[in-house]
């Protein structure tokens, strides 16, 4: 299960190696054009500094080919990160950004100061169970990264407990198990990237990056000690599984791509040097992944490309026994393993040989015994049904959790284990009487909790949406009724802006209509209730139409004044790739902008998540174009529809996000007012052909393989650095990049700055910034104060090229937020994501 929660996030091949986070047309992107005598050429009286001059980089002559096709490339010196001109010229960039927004200082503080405002002093997450003991992680007052802790559970009888009181140790004093303050003040840097404590809990095992390369060291530290293990130190790691001894420990390693693909064994004490590795992945276009089954008894080593997946499991309790394949790869199709009680159950979209006609490309429950897996015939099991798609599993000793897509809205539902075996043909899941996870809203986000415990019959997740703070939800699935753990509070907005809810009165009629609840809402707690701000905040969503007739999801959320207003400032989120979702989670950052009567949009383009795998694969490849165009169908709607001010719509893509967005501005640079890109990945054809580059193999799957003809011309036909207009004011941008990133080069930001600057007109260039973190990879750098400080010059950005004058920027008093915001408020509070995230007691 995966998680961006700040305990939970399953650092899986997943996280790893999709975030380069970032149609077929029968006409070139270029064809459809409007005619660009820009509005944006009076940009520079805006600013209060035109007579700064950008940094000019020097050219070398280069020259790209490729199917009998020559192309120019000036700035291809810049992919030599050991240049040393390249790093005086960043630096350069730097001075001239700061310079340019010299005069927004004032404005960066004041936003900074709201931000810093909302978080309290101290939080702490609440605790989690594993065994005996309670995990939970605390952030302390003034620090900027957690701490992880861990106490013995009170009043419980287990044998730990008991020797921990006859020897006299205080059993309430909690445990420090790792602290990344500690760290980031030794090295600078601190990125955790797996963390797995042992199944006696006496080892803590976890990878650790601390140059932002994402060049990650294994660590494994004695609990009982509290000194880390010699011998063991690694690099390259990834994923890690310790086997039921406590003593064996599993891990994946990288090639000089950063692809995982090897798999090693270790035993405690042994000499790592030594190890042998028992996996080897040869296709550069897979990736390996090493996780272990819920109930702790197998070990699983997962082979996937972005299309296809193998899997191999280990008994936990024999791990020198010999890897058996559930079954052989095959191209274009998943699947994915659990085990329960003798059977596993798998989760795929593997054509089924007797009722392919009912699975229609998506994913469907099968299952098959344990023994001689490698010659047991896989039962089909559970079919979604109607209009409905399966996206994700989970599974407990008497339940199976089950997260579901139906017509966009996310949906979770347990059914009670095992099922019966008698089943001689697959059956719809709601033939097996489901209980649907009552949720607020169609528009709430659900990320699962850690749920590291087999035998326990409650769900954890945390729920949000953009108008409802963080909410931590117990679903008991026994009984069929949930309970609150605890809510973001957001005490310092006035009872008038603030709703206090029952679930009850909180979009009843979809929760009735949509989830199926009906038959269980009598059963559930009434006495609890849900906070939202949907009193001083407006959200919903759109069905906008693409250019296709395809109805795209558009999230709007603004201030109540915004929203009777209209024609307000605003700006559209964008991601649309590898099937990943777009956040829509409550970020408590976005006040700021709000406060100031800014509408905030999310376009739910193809290529993304939320829907179908056909919504992914609608938006991939050859239909990459989709995406592009659903993102425009957004920003037009905003406008003319009145909610965004023409000439104040800006646009904002992170990592493969940034590629939608520029390839949007090169199709409608008139469309847009400003655009901030984040480590964006620009270069895609150039990069796409380079077969040493980190991400690139797998990147074929999803984007193109430009070895290919047909392919390569598609991919030049739309790639943003390749497409970039001559004469044409483009908006202003604030590019940002990572000089250490491993996963968008640096020079794909670098090159982009210089050639739109080239190929403007006189006038425009000088509001295009480069901003370089030079320490920190792709995620950045810094914990929570100093990822605030990226999001307030960010938005001090937006408001200059927006043309909002300080007085204005001021105008609007923001709401008073309280001291007392907790821990995921603050955790949430930055739009990049904060590199605290860890998987830990998986």
């Amino acid at each position: 299960m995966v998680s961006s929660r700040f305990l939970n996030l399953k650092v899986s091949f997943s996280n790893l190696i999709l975030l380069r986070k970032p149609s077929l047309h029968s006409h070139s992107p270029l064809s459809l054009l409007h005619k660009c005598l820009s509005s944006l050429c009076n940009n520079e009286n805006l600013f209060s500094s035109p007579s700064l001059t950008p940094p000019t980089p020097k050219k070398v002559p280069y020259r790209h080919s490729a199917h009998g096709v020559v192309w120019e490339d000036p700035y291809h010196w810049m992919s030599n990160t050991k240049d040393p001109d390249l790093s005086s010229y960043l630096n350069q960039e730097n001075s001239y950004t700061e310079a340019f927004m010299a005069d927004t200082k004032k404005l960066q503080q004041k936003v900074l100061s709201e931000m810093k405002s909302r978080m309290p002093p101290k939080i702490s997450s609440p605790p989690e169970r594993w065994g005996p003991w309670l995990y939970y992680q605390c952030m302390p007052e003034g620090k900027e990264y957690p701490v992880l802790y861990r106490r013995l559970k009170r009043g419980g009888n287990s044998w730990m407990e008991t020797v921990a009181k006859y020897v006299g140790a205080d059993t309430e004093r909690p445990e420090k198990l790792l602290d990344w303050n500690e760290i980031a003040e030794q090295f600078g840097y601190v990125h955790v990237g797996t963390c797995r404590a042992s199944p006696d809990h006496n080892f803590l095992a976890y990878t650790l990056d601390t140059t932002g390369s994402e060049n990650f060291m294994l660590h494994i530290k004695d609990l009982r000690t509290g000194l880390i293990l010699p011998k063991v130190w690694v690099d390259g790691v990834v994923s890690l599984a310790w086997a039921k001894d406590s003593q064996t420990l599993f891990y994946t390693v990288s090639d000089e791509t950063q692809r995982p693909y090897k798999v090693f064994c270790t035993m405690l004490g042994s000499d790592a040097a030594d190890v042998a590795p028992i996996f080897t992945e040869s296709d550069p276009s897979y990736c390996v992944d090493i996780t272990s089954t819920k109930d702790g008894k197998y070990i699983t080593v997962n082979s996937n490309s972005r299309t296809s997946s193998e899997v191999y499991v280990i008994d936990a309790n024999n791990p020198q026994e010999r890897l058996r394949r559930v079954r052989k790869r095959l191209a274009g199709t998943q699947y994915f393993v659990e085990h329960h009680y003798g059977y596993f159950y798998i989760l795929t979209d593997t054509p089924s040989e007797e009722n392919n006609y009912l699975i229609d490309g998506g994913y469907y429950l099968a299952r098959c015994k344990a023994e001689n897996i490698e010659s047991a015939k896989w039962q089909d099991l559970i079919l979604p049904g109607e209009d409905v798609s399966f996206i994700d599993m989970d599974i407990f000793e008497g339940h199976l959790v089950l997260f579901l897509d139906k017509g966009g809205s996310s949906m979770i539902c347990s059914i009670r284990m095992p099922i019966d075996i008698n089943y001689k043909h697959p059956v719809n899941l709601d033939d097996l009487n489901p209980w649907y996870f009552p949720l607020p809203s169609n528009l709430c986000s659900v990320a699962p909790c850690s749920n590291h415990d087999f035998m326990t019959a409650v769900y954890r997740v945390v729920l949000s949406s953009p108008v409802m703070p963080d909410a931590i939800i117990d679903y008991d699935m026994s009984k069929q009724k949930f309970s609150f753990v605890h809510q973001d509070e957001v005490v310092g907005v006035t009872e008038d802006n603030t709703r206090s809810t029952s679930f009850f009165d909180m979009d009843a009629q979809n929760v009735l209509d949509d989830t199926h609840n009906g038959q269980h809402l009598q059963n559930l707690e009434r006495a609890q209730s849900w906070k939202d701000l949907s009193e001083a905040f407006h959200c919903e969503m759109k069905e906008i139409k693409s250019h296709d007739g395809v109805q795209v999801p558009l999230t709007i959320l603004c201030s109540r004044d915004a929203q009777q207003k209209g024609q307000s400032p605003g700006i559209l989120f964008g991601y649309g790739a590898y099937g990943e979702t777009l956040d829509k989670s409550w970020c408590a950052d976005r006040l700021s902008l709000l406060d100031r009567g800014w509408v905030v949009a999310f376009a739910d383009v193809r290529g993304g998540g939320g829907r179908s795998s056909s919504w992914h694969k609608a938006g991939v490849g050859l239909n990459k174009l989709n995406s592009v165009h659903d993102f425009v169908a957004c920003g037009k709607y905003l406008i003319d529809e009145g909610y965004i001010d023409k000439d104040q719509l800006g646009a904002i893509g992170l990592s493969a996000g940034g590629l939608l967005v520029g390839a949007a501005i090169n199709m409608y640079p008139d469309l847009f007012r400003a655009a901030v890109l984040k480590v964006p990945f620009l270069d895609i054809c150039n990069t796409l052909l380079d077969p040493s580059l980190p991400l690139t193999m797998l990147d074929h799957d999803e984007f193109g393989d430009p070895r290919i003809k047909h392919q390569f011309d598609f991919l030049r036909s739309y790639s943003p650095y390749d497409n970039i207009l001559s004469g044409v004011c483009y908006p202003s941008m604030l590019v940002t990049a990572s000089f250490l990133d491993s996963r968008v080069g640096i020079w794909e930001a670098a090159k982009w700055v210089a050639t739109v600057r080239d190929k403007q007109g006189a006038g425009c260039s000088n509001s295009v910034l480069l901003k370089t973190n030079m320490i920190g990879g792709h995620f950045g750098e810094g914990g929570r104060f100093s990822q605030c400080e990226e999001v307030a010059f960010e938005y001090a950005f937006l408001m200059k090229a927006m043309g909002i004058t300080e007085s204005e920027a001021y105008s609007k008093e923001a709401v008073s937020y309280p001291d007392e915001f907790s821990l995921f408020i603050a955790i949430a509070s930055s739009s990049a994501t904060l590199r605290i995230e860890v998987t830990w007691l998986l």
